[in-house]
């Protein structure tokens, strides 16, 4: 029987585990996430999330999709029905780095009493309306700020807060081009 040892609510020896299998498997690593999203009127639409590939096989734990909504806030001509989607890159973000932060923390042996980020990113909606080809119609900026309460020395924290940024999958994506494939049918 092997015992297991919980650390930040992470289950610590199936990390482990995990970490050993794909070690010994690489191709347990490849995943494939989807998303289906349909509009709702308006500035509204929703995401579907449900179905994935990874570990080597098809998921099926998940009974329901997930739902997200998507919307505008008024000033944008939305109703305010759910974050926009700038706004929910950055909740991507900040659940990403929220991820890797208590799950190395865990794998470290670290307790994390309380974790938050503030985060901000700036924006020209010129180029997204259309009025100039020499904005970009993206975040022009993001800052991100930790506040970390946890056992351990702030040099181990700041340790893993450099570890954590040069693993973050969502960080990578918005520091780095990614192939997107765009097609009407």
């Amino acid at each position: 029987m092997t015992t297991r040892t919980m650390q930040n609510g992470i289950d610590v020896t199936q990390l482990v585990d995990t970490i050993q299998a794909i070690k010994k498997q690489p191709d347990l690593a490849k995943f494939q996430f989807r998303a289906r999203t349909s509009w709702d009127g308006g500035g509204r639409c929703h995401t579907e999330i449900k179905s994935f590939f990874g570990a080597g096989q098809e998921d099926t734990s998940r009974n329901r999709p997930h739902v997200l909504v998507g919307d505008e806030p008024a000033v944008l001509l939305g109703a305010d029905s759910g974050p926009n989607a700038v706004e929910a890159i950055l909740h991507a973000l900040a659940s990403c780095l929220t991820v890797g932060f208590v799950y190395n923390a865990a794998a470290r042996g670290i307790n994390v009493r309380s974790l938050n980020f503030d985060i901000e990113g700036d924006l020209d909606l010129q180029a997204f309306l259309g009025l100039s080809e020499a904005v970009r119609p993206g975040y022009h900026g993001i800052r991100l700020t930790y506040r970390v309460e946890a056992d351990a020395p702030r040099e181990k924290l700041e340790e893993l807060c450099n570890y954590v940024q040069k693993t973050s999958p969502v960080l990578d994506i918005l520091r780095n081009p990614v192939p997107v494939t765009i097609e009407m049918v």
